[in-house]
């Protein structure tokens, strides 16, 4: 076994995996005991955080702390499937952006102010916005899904069992670049992590408090590789991929990704939209995809 297999076999197998979610749900389970330790410290005056962060000043703010954890388990699950299948990659990008909404939602429920001024409230606004927006995510991914069950059938009704060598070799590839994003990811989430605990707690520059949003640390940077690895998946795919539906396939999943990561440089309604129409894009595009895959394409010549 070469090093690549090997780091594939102890970060990337079944095996492993499975052992990574009973570690990611226990952490989970401490980290939210651990935050609402501090918040009750921090409410009865036995532990003084500066002004308090957003994530200190209410209970119902600690179940924020646990779905960072679910999301670190869904980017390893994306990195996981990679080789497996495209659009099951492109899935769990979309099911961490609705986490984060959710995360998001919990963290604006321990701010919510109820009062008949609801629509006044900036808030208030967002909460509206994100949950109307999670139960349209929810529903646009369990149509992607379906939509890629049915891609599957066609496929294995229409192709041989065995795998070209060219498909092989693209997997291969595949397995290469996973092997490659653990590491990297990994890096990354220390290194973001890092900073925002600095930038929050340790700078005494108090402008700090405006260059990162708590909703969007690591995860700007984490959807800008993502970009990069969809374009270089794509371009490798032209080596041994030549049908031009898959090209516009590939071609609009990477263009879903980008809005997506554009939807972390704005606020607001614009922000929902964004991530909305990102994924309803991913959607239509594989629906076009299946559509095309039934039609008999001409014979070159």
């Amino acid at each position: 076994m070469n090093i690549k297999g090997t780091v594939y076999a102890y970060s990337l197998s079944s095996g492993i995996r499975k052992k990574v979610e009973q570690f990611i749900v226990g952490l989970a389970i401490a980290s939210f005991l651990l935050h609402l330790l501090v918040i009750f410290l921090v409410d009865f005056g036995f532990l003084t955080i500066g002004d308090s962060s957003e994530l200190l000043n209410n209970p119902i703010a600690a179940i924020y702390t646990p779905f960072s954890f679910i999301l670190i388990y869904e980017v390893y699950l994306l990195v996981y499937y990679l080789p497996k299948s495209i659009t099951v990659y492109i899935g769990k990008q979309y099911e961490i952006i609705t986490l984060i909404l959710i995360r998001r939602i919990f963290k604006d429920l321990s701010q919510i102010e109820l009062t008949s001024d609801w629509f006044s409230i900036q808030n208030d606004l967002q909460l509206t916005y994100d949950i109307v927006a999670t139960l349209i995510l929810f529903f646009l991914i369990l149509v992607f899904y379906k939509l890629n069950e049915k891609k599957d059938l066609y496929q294995k009704k229409e192709t041989n069992a065995e795998l070209s060598p060219e498909l092989v070799s693209y997997i291969r590839m595949k397995n290469i670049i996973s092997v490659l994003l653990v590491p990297t990811f990994v890096m990354l989430a220390l290194y973001s992590f890092g900073r925002w605990v600095y930038e929050n707690f340790v700078s005494i520059n108090q402008m700090v408090y405006h260059i990162k949003d708590v909703n969007n640390v690591f995860f700007d940077e984490f959807f800008t590789i993502l970009i990069l690895t969809d374009v270089l998946l794509l371009l490798i795919s032209f080596l041994h991929i030549d049908k031009f539906n898959k090209v516009i396939r590939d071609s609009g999943f990477i263009i879903s990704t980008v809005l997506i990561k554009l939807s972390f440089g704005v606020e607001g309604l614009l922000n929902t939209i964004l991530i909305v129409v990102a994924v309803l894009f991913g959607v239509i595009i594989l629906a076009i995809h299946n559509e095309f895959e039934k039609v008999k394409q001409p014979l070159e010549d």
